[in-house]
């Protein structure tokens, strides 16, 4: 069993519009019941971040405060997975969680069909 951090776009290509992030955000968990009925646990960091942004008290997204939680949580979260699945789209962020993963010897999938079930 693993602990899968799905990464892809977020913010990306949406000027910040959140019916655009929703979208996005959906595209996201979409890919989290297959991994779970593959028997692992999916993780997406905007499940952890966004809560936390929340409570901050941000004013919209990208200010300040979002920017020390959006990206570090993700980044802190990469250090207990054990891979990564990359969903398509550009996202400068995911990127980034592909290139962290991989210094930290992270497996790592760009198609849901690519992860294992889990024995």
């Amino acid at each position: 069993m693993m602990l899968i951090l799905i990464a892809g776009p977020y913010r990306s290509g949406t000027n910040n519009d959140p019916k655009l992030i929703e979208k996005n955000m959906d595209k996201l968990e979409a890919a989290s019941l297959p991994i779970f009925r593959k028997g692992h646990i999916p993780m997406i960091g905007e499940w952890v971040a966004n809560p936390l942004i929340q409570l901050t008290g941000s004013k919209e997204i990208g200010d300040e405060v979002f920017n020390e939680i959006q990206y570090p949580t993700a980044h802190r979260l990469l250090t207990k997975c054990d891979a990564i699945l990359r969903i398509e789209g550009e996202s400068k962020g995911a990127d980034q969680d592909i290139e962290i993963a991989k210094k930290l010897g992270l497996k790592v999938f760009y198609d849901l069909n690519d992860i294992p079930d889990a024995e």
